[in-house]
């Protein structure tokens, strides 16, 4: 079974910046779109970006575009998350998630991907 491990949390001041990584094993990883989502206390569970299989395409929600940055190194099963002009409001748990394999579509909903790592907590303090 796939497993994913989110590494790179912590505390930062706002305006700063932050490179969550995400390895994964048990899979074949270039197969997976994978995903990044977050979670503040008493919020959903947000989208914050994807990177496709195919084509390693991105998709980002509109809060983080053009700040966070999604890439990808098959060769070390890693999706990395670079997070820049940092602001408080993105305080919350990280968490990454793979789609089956070969995965159709542009996924953006949690339950478009069944394998999610346990997260990593990023604090933006003002």
């Amino acid at each position: 079974q796939a497993q994913l491990v989110e590494s790179g949390g912590g505390l930062v001041q706002a305006g700063g910046s932050l490179r969550l990584t995400c390895v994964g094993s048990g899979h074949t990883f270039s197969q997976h779109t994978m995903g990044w989502f977050r979670q503040a206390p008493g919020k959903e569970q947000e989208f914050v970006g994807h990177i496709h299989w195919r084509d390693d395409s991105t998709l980002y929600a509109d809060p983080v575009k053009s700040r966070f940055a999604i890439s990808r190194d098959n060769a070390k099963n890693a999706v990395y998350l670079q997070m820049n002009s940092l602001k408080r409001e993105d305080t919350a748990v990280y968490y990454c998630a793979a789609t089956t394999p070969f995965a159709r579509g542009a996924p953006s909903r949690g339950n478009d991907y069944p394998n999610w790592g346990q997260g990593t907590q990023v604090t933006v303090s003002s």
